[in-house]
């Protein structure tokens, strides 16, 4: 079999894809929830978002690995729609007036009253974040094709993990952790992210290879190429 001339990823509207699309988004919406906590192990501080973010990561890279830039471009905007949706839904119940048996209006102001602020930061981190990480991990398969995926993972992971983390961090936390404590978050947060997807990348390889050979539209079965300018 002759070598393939360019990179190939198997059509969008095929196979598992409406599947890894919805855990993706799943994994957006609960993260974002999760992140209104700050987790404080000794002197490491982080939030609850860190349970299952970096798996988003790894969702994405799938996406792009298997479908390409355009379908992982669409899991990102269809996200970014659910978020903004859940922002404004947590919103309009915040200023709703509450029933008169109702007592907890300042608990639940205390804790999802401060969603609007980590669900910006969110989906301005997550959107930059992943296009990057999309972007790079697409770029870098047009020069090693079907071979070296652990370059592709490492690299597009670094990229938009790094963006992710600073924008999140910034828009979120700035002026609420100062000094120390928002440089340890910042770097606690970049290496966490790495480090999860280095040590499930055998997994991400294995889901790779799992999905490919689920999609009878994949590279290997005569699919259609994918560019980012397309």
């Amino acid at each position: 079999m002759s070598r393939p001339i360019n990179a190939q990823y198997a059509l969008r509207g095929s196979g598992n894809y409406d599947v890894i699309l919805a855990l993706f988004v799943a994994i957006l919406l609960i993260s974002n929830i999760g992140a209104t906590k700050l987790i404080a192990f000794g002197p490491i501080i982080t939030d609850g978002g860190a349970y299952l973010f970096p798996l988003a990561y790894v969702i994405g890279d799938i996406l792009s690995e298997v479908y390409g830039f355009k379908a992982a471009r669409r899991a990102v905007m269809i996200g970014f729609g659910v978020l903004v949706l859940a922002v404004v839904v947590f919103w309009l119940v915040q200023i709703s007036p509450p029933a008169a048996d109702y007592h907890h209006q300042k608990a639940y102001e205390a804790v999802v009253g401060f969603v609007p602020r980590l669900a910006l930061a969110g989906i301005c981190g997550y959107f930059v974040g992943q296009l990057l990480n999309s972007y790079v991990l697409v770029r870098l398969k047009e020069r090693t094709l079907e071979k070296k995926l652990w370059v592709r993972l490492l690299g597009s992971t670094g990229v938009g993990e790094l963006a992710d983390t600073l924008v999140f961090c910034t828009i979120a936390f700035y002026g609420v952790l100062t000094g120390w404590n928002f440089l340890n978050y910042v770097v606690v947060g970049y290496v966490y992210k790495c480090a999860v997807e280095i040590i499930v990348m055998p997994i991400t390889y294995q889901v790779c290879k799992f999905v490919k050979r689920r999609e009878p539209t994949y590279a290997a079965r005569g699919s259609e190429t994918d560019t980012i300018a397309a």
